[in-house]
């Protein structure tokens, strides 16, 4: 019985000493997370910049599609068969350039025999006339006035007979000249659509087709909201108009706006309009997507701020700008229009406001900042070993080669602060371990 109570007697102690030592550890764990995740008092360190007066463009943008001036497929005007075909699929060709041969043979004929017929013709009416005149000399005794009459009225027909036979070796001659086809604009041909030795048909096929290139034009739409403005802009100047690639980044030419559709589409609510581009350097093809954008207006020295800066809340938009005494002030501001980069600010800053651009996180009406321009950015140390450095929440901080986060401002626990919890916790269990040790043998004992 003695033995029992000895042996519930060293349970006892050891689970006191195990809970004990649980409790030491747990607060000591806790004790290194609170001091891990507690922040510096002292001011907050912001990237700020000044706003600026500036010239900015107002362009509106669109989505459009290059189409040629001009688009003209050649088709034979003859019937006949294709001798030779004299141009390159691809090649710029001129006005008049020749492009292909039909066999001319069968046209040719009816050209010499339309002259013919004409020289036929005149032999006879110089005939008729040198009768008349015989006619006239005589006197009404000789010939009767009906026979003059007669004769003059052949020399009227056999004029007219003449200027038919005119007519019809013109009409010969120009279907002959259709066996000649020829590039009827300037521009670019497209892939061959018949081949050398094929019978053609008038009016039938094609042979090629032919794109006007340079220039070139871009049919895009925008809302119809902006149509006023647009109209306003056209009567006072001429608008220019650039094409951009699809990542809106790179501008493939720069035109002009030359058209206004005279209606609305109403399934869209778009109105489209169209440019005329040089495209000196073909960056624009027939059927091409481009992003377009049109210079609207040039706002004269507006002020400028970086978008970054610009927030917004329950009460619209507002910047925090930074006193002489390094302390932020709340101000509500209205934003005129802006893109990724710049926003203009239509009332609420002037040209020597000091605003913040980042470092927001702590940041609040009448708080003290430690101010930094964009440019003051540098690595931490031990950056240059390509290691991360770690914040105060414990989670890396930015690479460098990046922008740091300006809330990553609580300094690191110190490096041997969970190594010394878990020399701890091991002390504590190795005693643990002597204890459970001693009470078990003088249990036996």
């Amino acid at each position: 019985m003695k033995n029992f109570f000895k042996s519930v007697l060293a349970l006892l102690v050891i689970s006191a000493i195990t809970a004990a030592a649980i409790y030491f550890t747990m607060g000591g764990d806790q004790t290194q997370r609170s001091r891990r995740f507690a922040r510096p008092d002292g001011p907050v360190p912001v990237v700020a910049a000044k706003a600026r007066l500036a010239d900015v463009p107002v362009w509106l943008e669109g989505v459009g599609t290059a189409k040629a001036r001009n688009t003209v497929t050649v088709r034979p005007q003859v019937d006949g068969k294709i001798l030779s075909v004299t141009f390159k699929e691809g090649q710029d060709v001129k006005r008049g350039d020749v492009l292909a041969q039909i066999d001319p043979v069968t046209f040719k004929a009816q050209l010499d025999q339309a002259t013919a017929k004409k020289a036929l013709d005149e032999s006879q009416l110089a005939n008729a006339k040198r009768d008349l005149e015989r006619y006239a000399q005589l006197t009404s005794t000789v010939v009767s006035a009906k026979t003059v009459d007669t004769q003059r009225a052949l020399v009227a027909q056999l004029e007219a007979q003449v200027k038919l036979d005119q007519a019809a070796i013109e009409n010969a001659a120009a279907v002959l000249s259709y066996a000649t086809v020829t590039a009827p604009m300037d521009g670019r041909t497209g892939m061959r659509l018949i081949d050398v030795g094929n019978l053609v048909r008038a009016s039938e096929g094609g042979i090629v087709v032919i794109t006007e290139v340079r220039p070139i034009s871009v049919l895009f739409t925008l809302p119809q909201q902006q149509l006023p403005e647009i109209n306003k802009a056209v009567a006072q100047r001429k608008l220019v108009v650039e094409a951009l690639e699809t990542d809106s980044k790179d501008v493939l030419d720069t035109g002009s706006l030359e058209v206004i559709d005279n209606q609305v589409d109403q399934t869209t609510g778009t109105i489209r309009l169209k440019a005329d581009f040089p495209n000196k350097d073909l960056q624009l093809w027939p059927g091409q997507f481009v992003n377009v954008r049109m210079l609207l207006d040039t706002l004269q020295q507006v002020v400028v701020v970086p978008t970054a800066a610009v927030q917004r809340g329950p009460d619209g938009t507002f910047v925090y700008v930074v006193s002489s005494e390094n302390k932020v002030s709340v101000r509500p501001v209205t934003v005129a229009q802006g893109d990724d980069a710049d926003t203009v600010i239509g009332k609420g800053l002037t040209q020597a406001d000091l605003i913040v651009t980042s470092g927001f996180a702590r940041l609040k009406d009448g708080a003290e900042v430690k101010v930094s321009s964009p440019g003051d950015d540098k690595p931490a140390a031990g950056a240059a070993s390509g290691a991360p450095q770690a914040n105060a929440a414990g989670t890396p901080a930015a690479p460098s080669g990046e922008t740091a986060s300006i809330n990553a401002v609580t300094p690191a626990p110190a490096p041997d602060a969970r190594p010394e919890g878990r020399r701890k916790r091991g002390e504590g269990g190795k005693r643990g371990k002597r204890k459970e040790a001693g009470a078990s043998t003088g249990a036996a004992q």
